[in-house]
C-alpha cells in the first residue's frame, strides 16, 4: 500500500507524513529529496518549476512507487502533486494507493513557510504553488491547520479498513 500526502509547501506533508508512516511502521519517502540540483536551484532562486523541468522527478517518483507495490511493501510518500495531470503520472495502482490532501488557508501556509528554516523553497513561491493547485477529487482530504497527532490520528483511523492488511 502506498499513501501519496499531497498539498502546497508548507502545509505539512513531511510532518504529518512522516508520523502517519511511523505509526503505521511503514517507510517514509519525501519527494522533495527527488528532485535534481537544477530544479533546486530554480525553486531556491524564486523561480517556479514548469512541467517540463518536473517530468525527469515525476519519472523517478513513479518508479519508486512502481518498485515499492511490486515488492509489496509499504510507503508514505509526502509529494506536493499540485496537478491532476501529475498525480495521474504517479498512479501506478490505484487501487494499492490513496491519496491525501492537507489542505489550509493560504495566510496560515504563509506563516509556516516565514518560519520555517533550512528549506530551499521560499515563501514568496506560495501564490505560484497555490495557482498550479487543481484541486484533487480523489484525496481524503484533512484540515492542515489542525495539530499533526489531531491530522494523523485522523489518517490512521481513515487508513485502516485500506491499511496495512490490504
Amino acid at each position: 500500500m502506498v499513501v501519496i500526502v499531497m498539498g502546497v509547501s508548507g502545509s505539512g506533508k513531511t510532518t504529518v507524513g512522516g508520523r502517519l508512516a511511523e505509526a503505521l511502521g511503514w517507510r517514509f519517502r519525501d519527494a522533495d529529496d527527488f528532485h535534481p540540483p537544477g530544479n533546486i536551484a530554480k525553486m531556491t532562486a524564486g523561480i517556479p518549476l514548469t512541467d517540463e523541468d518536473r517530468a525527469p522527478w515525476l519519472a523517478v517518483l513513479r518508479e519508486l512507487l512502481q518498485n515499492t507495490l511490486a515488492a509489496g511493501e509499504d510507503l508514505v510518500l509526502a509529494c506536493s502533486a499540485l496537478k491532476h495531470a501529475y498525480r495521474e503520472r504517479l498512479t501506478v495502482d490505484a487501487a494499492r494507493q490513496r491519496w491525501v490532501y492537507l489542505q489550509a488557508p493560504r495566510e496560515l501556509i504563509a506563516e509556516r513557510l516565514k518560519a520555517r528554516r533550512g528549506h530551499y523553497m521560499p515563501a514568496a513561491m506560495l501564490d505560484s504553488q497555490l495557482a498550479a493547485l487543481e484541486l484533487p477529487e480523489d484525496a481524503l482530504r484533512v484540515d492542515a491547520s489542525a495539530d499533526p497527532d489531531t491530522m494523523v490520528a485522523l489518517l490512521l483511523k481513515a487508513l485502516r479498513p485500506a491499511g496495512p492488511a490490504s
